[in-house]
């Protein structure tokens, strides 16, 4: 683990960089043992795959005091296993790269679309764009690149697949994912209390709708 300035106003916390959910664990339990120490100064943290982001006032504490902070507190060994909630989404799978990717993977699209549903995949992280979940891990059956050229426009509840990676997009937005389904379940609701329908942590499984 190492601690750097992220700019004037921000502790950059990495570990070992590769997408794995026991690190993605440990991010987490740092995550709420600094919210939970309650620094003078600290304003919210960021997680992402391997690395948190620690955002601060420099009037009320310092970048060394900081790092020094975090680096006294005590952190329990956690594990991927007792994570957050699981929550089931509905798929449609008709999306408008199934046959592309079924062609590049050599999968037939039943095949593609059992790989894909009925498994579970760990929130990683929420970002790109607001309530946008990155999910894995994804069978290396299903890895495939971003396309070449980004579409302008993807629908809301679109999901797709990049990469070791699958997500939805949470409204219609620029995007170079391959499209494999749509679902009707909204990932983000700017009017309700909570906007965010996952949280990094949580299990998601889809359904075939």
């Amino acid at each position: 683990m190492t601690l750097q300035p992220f700019g004037d106003r921000a502790l950059l916390i990495n570990w070992e960089q590769r997408i794995d959910p026991e690190l993605n664990a440990k991010v987490h339990a740092w995550q709420q043992a600094i919210e939970q120490a309650a620094i003078k100064g600290v304003a919210y943290s960021i997680p992402a795959y391997c690395s948190l982001t620690v955002v601060f006032n420099p009037l009320q504490i310092a970048f060394d005091t900081l790092a020094e902070k975090i680096q006294a507190l005590k952190i329990p060994e956690p594990s991927a296993r007792h994570a957050g909630r699981t929550l089931e989404i509905p798929v449609d799978y008709n999306g408008a790269d199934l046959p592309e990717v079924a062609q590049r993977t050599g999968l037939s699209e039943p095949e593609l679309i059992n790989l894909h549903s009925n498994r579970p995949y760990r929130v990683y992280l929420i970002g790109f764009l607001p309530g946008f979940p990155y999910l894995g891990p994804l069978p290396e059956a299903l890895h495939c690149p971003r396309k070449q050229t980004p579409r302008h426009s993807v629908p809301a509840g679109a999901v797709g697949l990049a990469g070791a990676q699958t997500g939805i997009y949470p409204f219609e937005a620029p995007g170079g994912w391959q499209i494999i389904g749509h679902t009707s379940q909204k990932v983000f609701d700017a009017e309700a209390e909570d906007p965010f329908l996952l949280r990094p942590g949580d299990t998601v499984i889809f359904k075939p709708a």
